[in-house]
């Protein structure tokens, strides 16, 4: 008992920042140090990212066990044992875990012979296919996947011997220097995308390609229930202070029609139901019953022919609890909030403008019929789920629907301190170029211009407190 005590004070004590504080069991969790109302938890270790939301009923939590157990759980080539039926024949993983440790971020490869894994390459060449959406490539389709059931041992349960992957992928970095206004220099890198084999023959130089890490998911289902018509409004009171935050206008492939995207680097995705049909599809080769047909383009014949593991592959029932598990995850509340660094940081996010975009705050619809707990909820996500010219720097000259090659969505911050701990991982914007905030914020172009040169002038004190106040919320 005197331990767990101990515990519950040190965990209190990290979080307020005091001799450090944050309430378990039945103390309350200062407003102040709420990240996302009742669905706030009292974490920082490697599971701060992956627990339920405290107020979920005994039913609830049992849905939301089974869709974790989705999450992590294992598929494989019919007829292999150890997973579910269903993997490939072209992928990228056979678990979703592998992407988001944890339910945090990805990260670029670590070395230049390494595939990746938490980082992909979107393709799609010039024009637009049906709903504006982008134009795959006729022979690698919108997505490259770097696995296969080729040539894997019989451990790793992939026993075909026909499908090889699409290609290999590699990633060299390019290097410079930038220097603040007190002479403290920071070394940037960017990306270059190097081919390996390609199977089915050259990507063509008009083929647009596009880095995407995997983003973390926690809180995903507040921002789910954030209304349409709060984002519209903030992008119109944007345009009234000399930003342009847009919304995307995308496919909604469940309702039929044209939605607000949410979801994605780019908005693209307007709901996590379809977000994670997509993913299965694209990242694991798994069908669904909103995309039943294997991912293997005319020219991939061995692929076209490999017998699927079931029709879907992804049954309704556990599709619907891995989307109630992502839409019912908590997130860790916000630390160090009684230090003065917090504050002093909170003032010059602000003066800086970084929270016209980043906005500290939304709440969600009066009603969320799915999950009525999520109703009313304070969301201290900072992001406003809008596209923003990111500038040259960060373009990827890849559109998708209406966001441009220079748009990105803007990411949320909640958590951001709590990525080494969670995934390994502090891999920043989109392609996880960036290895900290510092690397982050010196890449805003575009619109975010003036909030980088703002951040590149601040004496160290007070860029220390800024990135203090990043780390804690």
């Amino acid at each position: 008992m005197r331990s767990r005590k101990l515990g519950a004070v040190l965990l209190l004590m990290s979080l307020t920042g005091v001799a450090g504080v944050l309430a378990t069991g039945d103390e309350a969790i200062p407003e102040k140090a709420l990240s996302a109302g009742s669905f706030t938890v009292a974490r920082i270790d490697a599971s701060a990212l992956s627990e339920p939301a405290p107020a979920l009923s005994y039913a609830q939590r049992e849905r939301f066990l089974r869709g974790r157990h989705h999450f992590n759980h294992r598929w494989v080539q019919f007829p292999s044992l150890g997973g579910d039926w269903g993997l490939g024949p072209t992928f990228i993983t056979n678990k979703c875990v592998n992407c988001h440790v944890g339910a945090g971020r990805g990260r670029p490869p670590v070395s230049a012979n390494e595939q990746p894994l938490s980082l992909l390459v979107r393709l799609s060449v010039p024009g637009a296919g049906p709903h504006e959406a982008p134009l795959p490539h006729p022979h690698y389709g919108d997505q490259v996947q770097n696995a296969g059931l080729m040539g894997q041992d019989r451990d790793d349960t992939f026993l075909g011997d026909r499908v090889p992957p699409e290609a290999e992928v590699f990633i060299d970095w390019q290097t410079t220097t930038v220097a603040f206004e007190d002479g403290e220099q920071v070394e940037l890198r960017e990306p270059r995308l190097r081919w390996g084999r390609l199977w089915f023959g050259p990507v063509g130089d008009t083929t647009m390609t596009s880095l995407r890490v995997a983003q973390p998911i926690h809180g995903l289902g507040l921002l789910e229930a954030v209304p349409d018509a709060d984002i519209a409004a903030i992008a119109a009171h944007q345009r009234t202070i000399g930003f342009n935050g847009r919304v995307n206008r995308v496919r909604d492939d469940i309702a039929k029609r044209e939605a607000l995207g949410r979801f994605g680097w780019k908005a693209n995705q307007p709901s996590l139901a379809q977000q994670i049909a997509a993913a299965y599809a694209s990242d694991l080769g798994v069908t669904s019953t909103l995309y039943p047909e294997m991912n293997c383009p005319p020219v991939q014949v061995d692929c076209a022919a490999q017998p699927p593991g079931n029709q879907p592959e992804l049954i309704d029932s556990d599709w619907q609890e891995i989307t109630f598990w992502e839409q019912a995850l908590a997130v860790p509340a916000r630390r160090n909030v009684t230090d003065p660094r917090f504050d002093r940081g909170e003032r010059l996010f602000a003066e800086a403008q970084c929270a016209v975009c980043h906005v500290p705050e939304l709440v969600t619809a009066r009603e969320v019929p799915h999950l009525p707990i999520a109703a009313n909820q304070k969301v201290r996500a900072f992001t406003d789920l809008l596209l923003h010219d990111m500038g040259d720097a960060l373009a990827d000259g890849r559109p998708d629907f209406q966001a441009g090659p220079r748009d990105w969505r803007t990411p949320p911050l909640w958590a951001l301190g709590l990525s080494q701990t969670v995934s390994g991982s502090t891999a920043m914007l989109h392609d996880g170029r960036a290895r900290n905030a510092t690397e982050a914020i010196l890449w805003h172009g575009g619109e975010a211009r003036a909030s980088r040169e703002f951040f590149r002038r601040l004496p160290k004190a007070d860029r220390d407190a800024l990135l203090f106040f990043l780390d804690s919320i």
